[in-house]
């Protein structure tokens, strides 16, 4: 199914930064906010999963285990769609660098491995803006289990167990994220992902990532 995303026309930045848990997203977001605001652009920051409509709805759903593939997706698509109203496009329209950590890539990923067809999710967010650059923080399963396990611990949805990859907590989670990665693997020249080492020094990525930010904030398209 062809791509109906459309580049936006607001006076902001819309910039993605993509990958699994434990890749280091939120590190990221966090330095490149800073850098922008010390350049003195406006900046704020979406995560997934944070509308202030929906997210509670989702974070019950899943402590009463009532969400299957279907609910689980529009739930999901529900929240962004929120998210996207609300928060983004206002902050697009008034000049603001907005940066998403994830974006509808996350759904495409997540939602195929739970097994919906990729035509189906795609239409279901053809609402969303393409972003003007998305990032994508590649990291191998080994790494992320421990970085996984080091910080937050395992998730059971984001270990797969709700679809019942495997009974066993390690297994399931480098069987999702697997297939997760694989999916991330199909949409990256599709989608034009930048595509960086996760596991390179910290520094070292946000160089990777502010030297992208830089040129496309050289082109002048936010005063």
């Amino acid at each position: 199914m062809e791509n109906k995303c459309q580049k936006h026309e607001y006076p902001g930045l819309l910039i993605v930064i993509e990958g699994t848990d434990g890749s280091g997203k939120s590190t990221q977001i966090n330095l490149l906010k800073r850098w922008i605001e010390d350049k003195s652009y406006g900046c704020m920051v979406s995560e997934w999963k944070t509308s202030r409509l929906i997210a509670n709805v989702i974070d019950d759903a899943k402590d009463r285990n009532l969400l299957n593939a279907t609910t689980f997706s529009l739930l999901y698509a529900a929240d962004f769609a929120d998210r996207l109203e609300n928060t983004i496009i206002p902050a697009l329209k008034a000049g603001f660098v907005v940066l998403l950590d994830r974006y509808t890539y996350t759904a495409f990923a997540r939602d195929v491995v739970r097994g919906q067809d990729i035509d189906w999710v795609k239409k279901l967010y053809n609402f969303a803006p393409e972003p003007d650059l998305t990032f994508y923080l590649e990291v191998p399963i080994d790494i992320l289990l421990k970085r996984v396990i080091g910080t937050t611990g395992l998730d059971y949805w984001e270990s797969g167990r709700d679809i019942g990859l495997s009974s066993d907590f390690y297994k399931s989670f480098k069987i999702y994220q697997g297939k997760c990665l694989d999916e991330y693997e199909q949409m990256k020249t599709e989608y034009n992902f930048n595509s960086i080492d996760g596991t390179l020094p910290v520094d070292e990525i946000h160089k990777k990532i502010v030297d992208k930010v830089q040129c496309l904030l050289a082109e002048g398209k936010i005063d």
